[in-house]
């Protein structure tokens, strides 16, 4: 196997480790069930930082010109939103860190469209 496909393989399944062992702990009456929905969230934000930050380097050469800056962009709004998404899972109320995260993670996205419709624009045509 690839070493990206490992790397991802590997991820998951920590992630579903972490978040069975937080519910293991909640049936044991040691944590109540908010803490449960914080660590599964909280620990999405911290996958969406890790992947951001390995998008760059994975699968191809990062490319130069206006295909490299695309995802160099796209790496650094994924990286920030994680962080933010994973901050709000943990210090703010679950009703905040619901609409918070959700709209932290979608600026990510407009940010990431919005640069490369820019770039596109800008682009020559290869004709």
């Amino acid at each position: 196997m690839k070493r990206e496909t490992i790397a991802g393989l590997a991820s998951g399944v920590a992630m579903a480790l972490v978040v069975l062992g937080a519910a293991f702990l909640r049936k044991l009456g040691l944590i109540d069930g908010a803490l449960v929905t914080r660590v599964g969230c909280g620990i999405t934000g911290v996958w969406m930082v890790w992947y951001g930050n390995r998008l760059p380097k994975i699968a191809l050469p990062l490319p130069r010109g206006c295909a490299g800056r695309a995802r160099r962009v796209s790496a650094w709004s994924m990286v920030l939103s994680g962080l933010l998404y994973a901050a709000l899972w943990i210090f703010a109320p679950i009703p905040v860190a619901t609409v918070g995260g959700v709209a932290v993670v979608l600026a990510g996205i407009v940010v990431t469209l919005a640069y490369c419709m820019r770039v596109g624009r800008r682009a020559r045509p290869l004709s």
